[in-house]
């Protein structure tokens, strides 16, 4: 591929609130009528099936808050709470190993935060070790851990090798200091690069850095040299967030608008972003926030098309089951979610009265599965064929959503999608505006005015 541009124009139509869709229905559908008894069948049955799993453990301490972050987390100087956390994980763990089919392998494996790394090493170890005695891990296991470069050691990576993570992934956000000392993120480039070079010499495979832009006090000239620090240092994946502004959830973000970049700084840092890593002929923009190499894995997929996306984004690793634990994690199988317990004191409650600590969840219907998977192959292959999609769905595609494809002429106009013989196809414009495009086959998309969602671009 070559060097993409960015329309601004088309930017500024086409930036609105819409849903991300690591899910589908998304997780705002999610009720309290859905229970643990609610899914006990569901669970059964998936468990009678040899299909493969994906595992994601919610790690959710930081010593401190990023005032950026929109994550679910526990800020906590007390080191011992992981301690505790990892007990209530393993009577977490027993609890699914009365219906887990042990003949499943797990072939994608996650931690995520919060901080994973806020735990001692001997902890990593000891969580480590809890996971493959209950699950059997596939030989060529994709296995990823977040990490934090400011607080963590040698002792703390060999650690995360020695429980089999080859792939990690580093918040870094912005390398300029003016920006860091704003979000309460100080950390400076020798301190990443530090931990990246230790990763390799480890034998981590892929290494991701994260970067978000729309912070405070970043300009287009202040963020080109922060992409130029990274691109030195050479990661094999780069996942460059939006600023998703959204105080009424997080209101830690209310200290950041005094200096907030405005609406067109923002959209010419996101012009650099694209028109630079993919200028550089190193990087396949893979759609969302995503580049890879053009060797990578995300990107050989895309163009084999059997990528996939879940609630860790995009994936190599398609046909799995999502099993998760820890507070706030979300579960998925082929008919359902479900959603533990988003606070520690009732987490951990369920889990000392011996129950579930699942609190809600969504059953899909056969409508549900269709839009999900046609909003899924669109976002990983940015193509649709009306007949592969008929014989997979055992639908009549152009019929089922006559709908949905009327609708589409303004994107067509705009240059977004071409439409084709066979179906459509996103544009190499339309990959900006890949949430929508998916957007147009949402069946529970609240008006304009009522999303509660990041904006789309």
């Amino acid at each position: 591929m070559t060097a993409m541009h960015l329309n601004l124009d088309l930017v500024r139509k086409y930036n609105v609130p819409g849903p991300r869709y690591t899910s589908y229905p998304p997780a705002t559908r999610f009720t309290e009528e859905v229970t643990w008894r609610t899914l006990a069948d569901e669970m059964l049955v998936n468990n009678r099936t040899e299909r493969d799993l994906s595992l994601y453990f919610h790690l959710p301490f930081c010593q401190t808050l990023c005032w950026f972050c929109g994550c679910t987390t526990v800020i906590t100087t007390k080191q011992g709470q992981s301690a505790t956390y990892v007990d209530y994980l393993r009577k977490e763990l027993a609890q699914i190993a009365t219906v887990l089919n042990p003949r499943r392998k797990v072939v994608q494996l996650h931690w995520g935060g919060g901080t994973p790394t806020f735990m001692q090493p001997n902890e990593i170890r000891e969580l480590g070790k809890m996971i493959r005695d209950q699950f059997k891990f596939a030989a060529d296991i994709e296995a990823g851990v977040e990490i934090d470069p400011r607080r963590v050691t040698p002792d703390h990576l060999q650690a995360l090798r020695e429980a089999g993570f080859n792939r990690a992934s580093l918040g870094v956000q912005d390398f300029d200091p003016k920006v860091q000392t704003a979000v309460h993120r100080v950390q400076p480039r020798e301190m990443t690069e530090s931990v990246i070079d230790e990763l390799r010499r480890l034998g981590f495979e892929s290494i991701n850095i994260d970067l978000i832009y729309g912070l405070p006090f970043q300009t287009a000239e202040s963020f080109e040299r922060t992409l130029d620090q990274v691109l030195e240092i050479n990661p094999d994946r780069l996942a460059i967030f939006s600023y998703a502004h959204v105080p009424w959830l997080k209101p830690s973000q209310k200290i950041l608008e005094k200096a907030m970049p405005s609406a067109d700084t923002k959209m010419q840092i996101l012009k650099l972003i694209v028109e630079k890593l993919t200028g550089v002929g190193k990087y396949v923009y893979i759609g969302m926030d995503h580049f890879a190499r053009r060797n990578d894995e995300l990107a050989v997929a895309q163009r084999n098309k059997t990528l996939h996306r879940n609630f860790q984004g995009y994936s190599t690793r398609g046909g799995t089951d999502i099993y998760s634990f820890g507070m706030s994690s979300i579960s998925q199988t082929q008919h359902a979610y479900w959603q533990n317990a988003k606070e520690l004191p009732a987490y951990y409650a369920a889990l000392d009265a011996g129950k579930s600590p699942i609190v809600r969840g969504y059953i899909t219907t056969e409508d549900d599965r269709i839009r999900r998977e046609t909003i899924m192959r669109l976002m990983c292959d940015l193509s649709i064929n009306y007949g592969e999609m008929s014989r997979k769905l055992g639908i009549h595609f152009p019929e089922y959503f006559v709908r949905e494809l009327d609708s589409l002429s303004d994107l067509v106009a705009d240059g977004l999608i071409r439409r084709t013989t066979l179906g459509f196809e996103v544009t190499t414009e339309g990959r900006f505006f890949i949430r929508n495009i998916a957007m147009r086959f949402d069946a529970y998309l609240p008006k304009e005015t009522e999303r509660r969602f990041s904006k789309t671009v």
